[in-house]
């Protein structure tokens, strides 16, 4: 499996797409647009008897 990860796309806020990656922590981001500072965390999988 990869190292790498993948950056959001768009603010979950405003919805714009200027963002950097923060000081604030790991997994932290800095929207320029509505000076947001945000983390995205993967917290797990669903289990395999969830029913749609």
């Amino acid at each position: 499996m990869s190292d790498a990860r993948s950056a959001p796309l768009y603010c979950p806020y405003c919805g714009e797409e200027d963002l950097r990656p923060s000081e604030a922590g790991h997994g932290a981001w800095e929207c320029h647009a509505c000076a947001r500072v945000f983390t995205v965390k993967f917290t797990g999988l669903l289990g395999t008897g969830v029913a749609r």
